[in-house]
């Protein structure tokens, strides 16, 4: 099969590998498309250091069980958490995102850069067959993760929340909180992702929140912003950090950051549960998913335009 592998002069270069063959309990995945990633990028570009040289990213993935332990022909997807143990305390507490072992598409096996992809059939999520795979891939992770960011942000019922840079999982964030009365603004640099949010229902999209908020999400990798988040926050905000990486973040001053009762909190991966949440809602009212597609022997294109700020909403590769 063809399949993408980090190039330190090209981020990305296209090989063959063998098929893979699906373990005890694992299905075989024929992609059908598979999303594109900041947190790819990260482990391409080594600020998540990786784990296995020559491994295939991806973790967003949508297609179809061909072989092993799991239901031959049907839809599925494949998402960031591929697993866990099941028994450490986390796991036993509901808190699988936090389990010490877990393990991870496009980082720990081969994710969805390629034409086939293994996982564990306990770990993916069956998907209909009438919705195009290109608007269901960034469910799989955009989705899920700012689902979870947005149960972290605790936003109150009516509520004010500000959404910090606006790709891919910020947009599909943003619908969900509209849609369940937040007020909602949001902060990017970026013209077409103003100009997009503005189209999706937030109340204002610049640079900086025109109103106290009840609580925030930072997206944006972007340390320096935590400051600026915290400050914007009206008493008893909080403000939630939904990224796996994050440059690091100035020094603060309690008075102005965290004094009366601002709290600061960090997202890690989800639960299983989380995503079935998400799925049940994403699938009852489907949001709009902005979408740029690439053909899969422009993978390489994909993930140069994500660094550059080029690409609006989220970037997905087609296989099928």
């Amino acid at each position: 099969m063809k399949a993408w592998i980090p190039d330190p002069a090209r981020l990305l270069i296209m090989v063959d590998k063998p098929i893979p063959e699906p373990g005890m309990g694992e299905v075989l995945v024929q992609v059908e498309a598979c999303g594109v990633c900041r947190t790819d990028l990260h482990l391409i570009e080594g600020d998540l250091a990786p784990r296995h040289p020559g491994i295939s990213p991806g973790h967003q993935v949508v297609g179809r069980v061909v072989s092993g332990d799991g239901d031959i022909g049907g839809r599925v997807g494949v998402a960031w958490l591929r697993w866990t143990c099941g028994a450490c305390r986390y796991c036993l507490a509901g808190k699988e995102n936090l389990c010490p072992s877990s393990a991870y598409t496009g980082w720990d096996a081969d994710g969805g850069y390629a034409e086939y992809l293994t996982v564990p059939a306990a770990y993916v999520y069956p998907l209909p067959e009438d919705l195009p795979a290109e608007t269901l891939a960034p469910l799989l992770c955009a989705g899920i993760v700012g689902y979870r960011a947005l149960l972290r942000a605790e936003v109150p019922e009516g509520g004010r929340l500000g959404v910090y840079g606006f790709g891919a999982s910020a947009h599909l964030t943003a619908q969900a909180a509209i849609a369940h009365g937040a007020v909602v603004h949001v902060v990017t640099r970026s013209a077409a992702a103003r100009e997009l949010a503005l189209r999706l229902g937030a109340a204002s999209a610049g640079d900086r929140p025109p109103e106290p908020l009840d609580a925030a999400i930072l997206f944006a990798p972007v340390g320096d912003l935590v400051p600026t988040a915290l400050e914007a926050l009206d008493r008893g905000g909080t403000l939630a950090v939904a990224g796996i990486h994050l440059t690091d973040i100035p020094t603060l001053n309690y008075q102005r950051h965290l004094f009366q009762e601002r709290t600061l909190r960090s997202v890690t991966a989800n639960t299983r549960a989380d995503g079935r949440e998400y799925f049940d809602l994403a699938l009852g009212h489907p949001p709009h998913v902005t979408t740029a597609p690439y053909t899969f022997d422009r993978a390489d294109v994909a993930l140069r335009d994500l660094a550059d700020g080029q690409v609006n909403g989220a970037a997905v590769l087609m296989l099928d």
